[in-house]
Order: C-alpha cells, then structure tokens, then sequence
C-alpha cells in the first residue's frame, strides 16, 4: 500500500488513531488501526483468527471497505462510545412527563457520539387546549427550541458537535412556521429540518387542490396546496431548507412495511428509520476495483467485488453485537431487526477512471449494473449468514418477500430468502462518507459527484515547520501521475462546478432502484437558477422515484459550504484548518456603541463596547470591549473579546455568538434583572450584544416570548401563570406540577 498522503495522515491521527488515556498514540500506522478494528468485529465469530485476518486483508486493506467513522475510531477501545453512526428516537408523547422524559434520552444518545432524528408531528399544534391545566400549547418548534439548547449544551460539553434532524408532516397546522423557522438568525442551527411529504400532498399540487392542516383528527386551517409547496421551495431556495421526504415512498418500499412505520431520519437522510432504530454503516471503496484505469479496457472488476460485499456485510453485521447503545431501546431495536447499511464511495471517480462522464448514458448504464451487482450480493450474503446464524428475529418469510423492493429481486436471491430467511432486515444504504474518503486519498465522497479537482492546505511537518501542498481528486492524481502533471484532463473529469442538475438527479434516481433505505446526496445548485428551475428539481425527484431531496444553493443567508477559488489566491494557513473566509480589514476608524452593565453580584460595572463595520450597504459587528474597575473578571474578559472579536471578523450570520452566550448556566445561579432571571453574567453580555445587533439592523427584534426570551418560553411550554426560580440549580424553571414544585431545567422536586 501507498503511504498516506499528508491529509489523510492528519485525519487518521486527529480522528481514528487510537490513543492512550493519557494521549500517547497507541498505534503506529493506519495498519495497526485496521487490525484493531478487524479483531473487534471477529469478536463474535468462533473462528475470531480466520476472520480477523479476512476482514483486514479482504477487506480494510488498501481501503476496499471504508467502516464508518463511528466503527473506525471505537471499535476495539473499550471506550463507552457507540459503533452506530446515528438514531431515530422514541416516538415523542403529547404530555410534558414524555417530552421531557425523550430529551433525556437524546442527552444521553449525543453524549456518546451518535446523531439523532425526530418526528415532532406527534405534539399538539400552538394554541391547541392543554385539558387539565387551563393553557394552550406552545407547540412543537417551542420544543425543538429546548432540544436546540440541549444539543449545543452536550456538545460545549467536550464531544463532537451534535447532530439532529427534525421532521414534520405537512398536513400538521404548524407547518408553516416549521417551513420559516431558520428565517431568523441563529434559529435551530442544530437541526437538520425536513418536511414529510405525502402522496396525497404531492398529488394536490399538481392538481391545484385545497389542503388540510390537521392534528387528532381536527381540521385547523385549509390552505392552498401549490401555495405550501411554494412555501417549501421558496425558503429551500433562500437557505437550503428544509429538505423533503416522500414518506408514502419510504414506507411503501420498506422491507419491515409489516411491522414498522417510518416518520423520521438520521441527520444526513440516508436512513429512514423507526423509533429507536439504528445507523450501522460502511461503504465499498469503487475506485480500488476499477482494472486498467484510462484505458479503452478500464472496468470494475465484478468478481473482486463478489469477493467483497460478503465480507463487508458480515462485519457490518457484527457491528450489532459488539457495539454499545446509549439505550435499552436502541439495543432491543438494532438486534431484532439487524438492519445494516452497505453503501459505496468513490462512484464519481471510478465512473472517471472507466472514462465515463458523470450523469451520460454510459455512466448511469455503468452505476445500475455496479450497483445491481452490490445489492444482489449482499442479498445473498444476508441470506448466507441467516443459515449460519439465524435470520432476524422479526423475519416473516411470507410478508417479507411480498415486499414492493424485494419483489424486484433475481429469482434466485428470492429462493435464497424463501429458503434461509434473511440475517438483515435491509442491507443498503448510500451515505456520505466525509473524512473516511479523504482518508482514503480523497475520493469522490459516497455518489456526489467531485466537487473540485484541486486545491491546496498546508501540512504541519515533523519539524514543525509548514509546508504547501496540492490536494487532488484521487482520479486526478492517479491521471497525473500515469500521464503527467502537463497533459490536459479529458473531458470527462467534470466536477459539480459544470454539471447540471439532471446529472444529480439521474444518477440519485438510478442508484435508489438498488438501495433499501435512502440516500444521502446534496443537488448542488448555481446561485444564479430561477425558482421555477429550483422547483422543478424537487419535482423531478418525485417523479423518477426518489424518496427525498436536498439541494444547496449558494445564497445570502447560508453563503457557499465550498468554495471553488483558485488554489494560488488562497492566503497559506495553519495545517488542517480550513478557511470558509478570510478576515475583513480593520479600518482606521469605527462606529461602535459602548453600554453599561451592572451585574448585582459585582462592585464596579462593567463596560461593554461594540463597533461595526459597513459591509455590503449594512452595519455588521466587527469587535468587542470590556472593561470593568473589578479584576475579578479581567482574564476571562479579555479572553472572551478577543475570541468573539475574530468570530466577528470572520463575517457570515454570526448571531451564534448571542445564542451561545444566554445558553450559558452558571452552576452558582444568575440573577434577577429588571424582573427577569438572568442565568449567568455571560448571558447578560450576550444580550446586550444582542440588543446592539438589533439596534443597527443586524438582527430583527424579537417579539414577546420569542425563542430567545427563555421565562417566557418556559411558561408556554408547561402551561402555568408564573415560572420561579429553581432553588437547587437557579434557573428559572420551577414550576408546578400536580401539588409538587418541579424544575424543568434540572429535575428538582419537592411535594408542597
């Protein structure tokens, strides 16, 4: 094997190397990594030695099988991490006992690193009657609020940043504020948001129909259907969301339609799940299969592939039984079903190598048989192992094959199945592969297209010294290094600067007629389409039988994830940072406001000043001060202004910064202020930073009881008149709550 290119070292030392308690590396190279995680899967098996050695030499070794990072970096540590990569959780109750019981549980999923999906459809709509209580519901966003905070919470906490995706139905009477939710600043930026889309919505539009907007069988507002999915498209088109998924789809072609309904995904999208379902994943590396690369006899070596799936279905179902579940539930739901998802990477560059141009007939004839030939092995791999193992406790061989996906397969994998049963519920998936792909040698990630051919990152040396280096496309630097650095690429080396959508959506649509669950892929979009070409990619999707989309649109709000500007304009940097931006200059002169503070628990008061600067017509804070005669305070406010200052400078929707600081708690509790609960001094500054953001225009001022006015939240969402002051936690969460007082912040009770 090639030695890992610089990036890819980084990334295995950063993210995948295992490490000694005390920080010192455990392992020497990526090998010793591969033959970690190769016995840890072979734990199950009563041969361990022969499939240990069969999963890193069949399959880990030259990067044939990528596992996916949560598999990578934890199996074999002994540490209190999950191997799954992501959850749906429980089904939410409509009673505060079970909201806030499902918060705890997703406290305790992202804790040990897995991201998390809901259906909040199942909560009451906002004003709907609370029987019992004399209020009316705050309704589901007033939720999604609480478990927004509690996700940056677990991950100021010292744990990867938290992942969650939210859906709702569109027939729930809040789906119009669910649509415009992240229209203001700051909103939600933990969630993913998508909308599930039914049948019969889809089918009202195109025919120009009403729409009903019901919860428990009441009907609370009839709205147009083409002028919702306007709605949809219109705040896609402004920020990227929400996503849509056609749910009737997702369940129809479900291979467990006779014992689950999906309402919800992880995250990324690529895996419709149930309550307390699971995301155990791994992706077939295409570009390592690809024989005689740029040349007339340039192919994927079907038989090496034969070899391949099984091996990686059956580590993908170990998985199962080795990992760690934050919860009962996950444990109960990942064994009786053994769902896995068997994905690929590197499509768009194997498609290079065999000299196929990315969306053309040639390549989706290509990708259909590659894929054909995945799925049907893994089939028969699933069904292999059932008869070694047993099939999933909840096969039913009759219901099961009447399914409308595994009706579509060969006859001889059906008689397989007929036969054996099936180990694994569903066993393909497409995720996005992230890091692992550039661990790989930066291959074209899952079945994205490449996004940019070249660019350049410094590398930190041993010596300590930096040094300038190309990153290239994997196909691109194995052209280069075949042909040389001077030839020109052929004109199939595109990237998705010059695709059109058609190209991503042909190609998603070919790759889901063989994949069980879903697909994780972004349409990315020219900032310049109008919006009748944005809306016609999402029903483009529907019709050739996607089970959802995602698009991104460079556009003011959410500015461009990626940015194709020539290498050499980039300014050198410290090794593996990656710049969206650069700083904006500091001109010699500043507008800027400066505001008193007192803070009851300090002598002297504290000063904060912030100064702006024009940008684009518009006022956008640019730096911040603090003084303050108490030296109390001094370390920590010079270090807080500084960080916030460089946020600043950086520009881009930088209201987090407000957000971040009034989430702060301080343990010792806050202080009541102008007659509301302050819960630290770190959030009193925010809002003052706040308020100056509204007073120049940078953010809209909030209405009585927005998200950010957290009394006022509190008392919707228990339904009281009066929210007090916890006397064990000081928050202001004390509520009460048949005859006992209880603190909705930190669980405090006592009976009165």
């Amino acid at each position: 094997m090639e030695p890992l290119t610089p990036i890819a070292q980084e990334i295995w030392d950063m993210k995948y190397r295992f490490r000694a308690p005390g920080g010192e590396p455990a392992e020497q190279g990526i090998e010793d990594s591969w033959r970690r995680v190769a016995a840890a899967l072979a734990e199950p098996e009563a041969d361990k030695d022969r499939w240990s050695r069969a999963f890193y030499y069949a399959a880990m070794e030259d990067f044939r099988f990528l596992p996916a990072g949560r598999i990578l970096a934890g199996a074999g540590t002994q540490r209190a991490v999950t191997l799954f990569n992501c959850f749906v959780m429980g089904a939410i109750p409509d009673d505060m006992g079970g909201i806030f019981a499902h918060l705890r549980e997703a406290a305790l999923t992202l804790q040990q690193g897995g991201g998390i999906g809901y259906d909040f459809s199942t909560l009451r709509p906002k004003g709907a009657p609370v029987r019992g209580v004399g209020a009316d519901a705050s309704g589901p966003l007033s939720f999604m609020d609480v478990w927004d905070a509690m996700c940056r919470t677990i991950m100021s906490a010292g744990h990867r940043r938290g992942a969650m995706m939210a859906t709702l139905r569109c027939d729930h009477p809040d789906i119009e504020s669910f649509i415009d939710a992240k229209r203001e600043p700051g909103r939600l930026r933990m969630f993913n948001l998508s909308i599930l889309a039914t049948d019969g919505f889809m089918q009202a539009v195109e025919a120009g129909g009403s729409w009903p907007l019901r919860f428990d069988g009441k009907v609370y507002k009839t709205v147009s259907a083409p002028a919702l999915w306007d709605r949809i498209m219109r705040a896609t088109y402004d920020y990227a969301e929400p996503g849509v998924i056609f749910i009737d789809r997702v369940n129809r072609r479900n291979n467990l339609h006779y014992c689950e309904e999906i309402r919800a995904t992880n995250p990324c999208g690529e895996q419709p799940l149930p309550p307390y379902g699971a995301c155990d994943l791994g992706s077939i590396n295409l570009t390592r299969l690809v024989r005689d690369p740029f040349t007339a006899k340039a192919r994927l070596d079907m038989e090496a592939l034969a070899a391949l799936v099984p091996v990686a279905v059956r580590m993908l179902d170990n998985v199962i039984d080795i990992s760690n579940f934050p919860l009962d539930a996950q444990r109960h739901e990942a064994a009786a079903k053994r769902r896995i998802g068997l994905g690929v990477t590197g499509l768009a560059d194997a498609l290079i190598l065999c000299g196929l141009r990315y969306g053309s007939g040639e390549a989706l004839a290509a990708v259909r048989a590659w894929m054909a030939a995945i799925r049907r092995h893994a089939y028969l791999a699933s069904a292999q192992l059932a008869a070694e193992k047993g099939a999933f406790p909840l096969f039913d061989r009759d219901a099961y094959l009447a399914g409308e996906t595994v009706a579509t397969l060969d006859a001889d994998v059906r008689g397989a199945i007929a036969a054996h049963g099936m180990r694994n519920a569903l066993v393909t998936s497409i995720a996005p592969t992230g890091t692992i792909s550039l661990l790989a040698g930066n291959t074209s990630s899952g079945i994205e297209p490449v996004f940019r051919h070249e660019f350049t990152r410094d590398v930190l040396l041993p010596d300590g010294s930096h040094e300038k280096r190309a990153v290239m496309d994997y196909a691109v630097d194995l052209y280069r290094r075949m042909h040389g650095a001077d030839v020109p690429l052929p004109d199939y080396f595109v990237d998705a600067q010059t695709l059109d959508p058609a190209a991503h959506l042909e190609t998603q649509a070919a790759v889901q007629d063989y994949v069980d669950s879903s697909i994780s892929k972004t349409i990315n979009l020219p900032e310049e389409i109008s919006f009748d070409a944005f809306k016609d990619v999402y029903r483009r999707a529907y019709d050739l039988g996607c089970k959802g989309c995602t698009t991104y649109r460079p556009n003011p709000i959410t500015g461009a994830v990626l940015t194709a500007a020539p290498a050499e304009a980039r300014p050198a940097r410290r090794a593996g940072v990656v710049y969206m931006t650069d700083p904006l200059e500091r001109p010699e002169a500043l507008q800027g406001r400066t505001y008193k503070l007192v803070w009851p628990d300090s002598d002297h008061a504290i000063y904060i000043t912030v100064n702006d600067i024009a940008d684009g017509g518009r006022r956008r804070p640019f730096e911040v001060f603090i003084n303050s005669k108490n030296m109390e305070h001094y370390a920590w406010t010079v270090a807080l202004t500084r960080m916030i200052s460089a946020v600043f400078r950086r520009g881009g929707d930088v209201s987090f910064v407000v957000e971040e600081l009034k989430a702060v708690f301080d343990p010792r509790g806050g202080q009541w202020m102008n007659g509301r609960y302050v819960p630290s001094l770190l959030a009193a500054i925010g809002e003052v930073i706040e308020r100056h953001m509204i007073a120049i225009g940078f953010l809209p001022a909030r209405e009585e009881g927005a998200p950010g006015d957290r009394p006022q939240l509190l008392r919707r969402a228990v339904g009281a008149d009066l929210v007090r002051q916890c006397p064990k936690c000081g928050a202001a969460g004390l509520t009460r709550q048949e005859g006992c007082d209880v603190c909705i912040s930190c669980g405090y009770s006592k009976c009165v």
